[in-house]
């Protein structure tokens, strides 16, 4: 039978973005692109968010594109900022389907029609693409976002991959595995801390360095602090745009810190099953009450 270590370094190792993941997303960034250029003018695009970051979890989706906007396209500026993503919505729509196409707060979702199989496998796949349109300001960007007042956001997601990138270093490259595997637990849960980027920004502070060595008390801790911290105002990285806890209320809050701590209390009762020496209940509790199928009983 699987030790509880060596099902973790499995664990972790699924969850890790294949050669024929990052081909995929490849050609499909790369067909997104050229698409949209016989539509719109496009100074510069780049793959971003989470995938860019290492950060993503099973199966893959919801990869984010980021379009930076010419000259041509100012206009568009002085525009309302949902004018903007129903162009997008509507020029995608046109070559995906209306039916694979839908408008976000951000940006404009393409679905791939991949669905996954028991083992959250996608055979090598990406199931879907959030399009984000962006206009060049200063040193950042400025993305269109709804649920602003201004309906606009300032945003650098080179400064958030930065930060990830040292936050990886100082962590003994151990930091975006914990954030993968606690992300997973947010979906298998159904996703109580929204949106999971928060679990992201809340690590760079709350992931005290270095690596302690041991992936099941690392978790436990920090589902924990997690919990203890959830209601507090967590700034976006680079400090220019919206506080990214604004997508939970108070009461969506209260919810997600229960779930926070019936996880960390779950990883303390698998803890103590596998000291008893019942490695079989504790690699249950990890898979049933903690991560999902992704993660081995053998």
């Amino acid at each position: 039978m699987i030790t509880v270590d060596e099902a973790f370094r499995k664990f972790r190792s699924r969850l890790e973005i294949t050669d024929r993941e990052q081909e995929d997303a490849a050609c499909r960034h790369n067909e997104i692109r050229d698409y949209l250029k016989t539509k719109f003018d496009i100074s510069d695009d780049f793959l971003t968010g989470s995938y860019k970051r290492w950060t993503k979890t099973k199966p893959l989706k919801d990869v984010d594109i980021f379009c930076v906007l010419g000259d041509k396209e100012r206009y568009r500026r002085d525009k309302l900022p949902a004018d903007l993503l129903k162009a997008f919505e509507d020029a995608l729509a046109e070559k995906y389907g209306r039916d694979k196409v839908s408008r976000q707060r951000r940006s404009v979702t393409v679905e791939f029609g991949i669905k996954p199989d028991a083992d959250e496998e996608t055979g090598g796949k990406v199931m879907s693409f959030d399009i984000v349109p962006a206009f060049a300001k200063n040193k950042h960007y400025e993305i269109p976002d709804t649920a602003t007042s201004s309906g606009w956001t300032e945003t650098n997601p080179k400064a958030h991959y930065e930060l990830a990138v040292k936050a990886q270093e100082a962590y003994n490259g151990e930091w975006k595995g914990i954030v993968r595997m606690t992300k997973k637990w947010n979906a298998y849960q159904g996703k109580p801390v929204k949106p999971s980027f928060l679990i992201e920004v809340m690590a760079l502070e709350v992931l005290h360095p270095p690596f302690g060595g041991d992936y099941r008390f690392e978790i436990k801790a920090f589902l924990a602090s997690l919990a203890d911290r959830i209601h507090e105002t967590w700034a976006e990285p680079a400090k220019i745009g919206p506080p990214v806890s604004d997508g939970m209320d108070k009461t969506a809050r209260d919810a997600a810190k229960v779930s926070l701590l019936a996880g960390s209390e779950a990883a303390a009762r698998a803890i103590q099953l596998e000291l008893q020496g019942k490695n079989g209940d504790a690699l249950k509790v990890w898979r049933t009450d903690v991560f999902g199928p992704l993660f081995p009983l053998s």
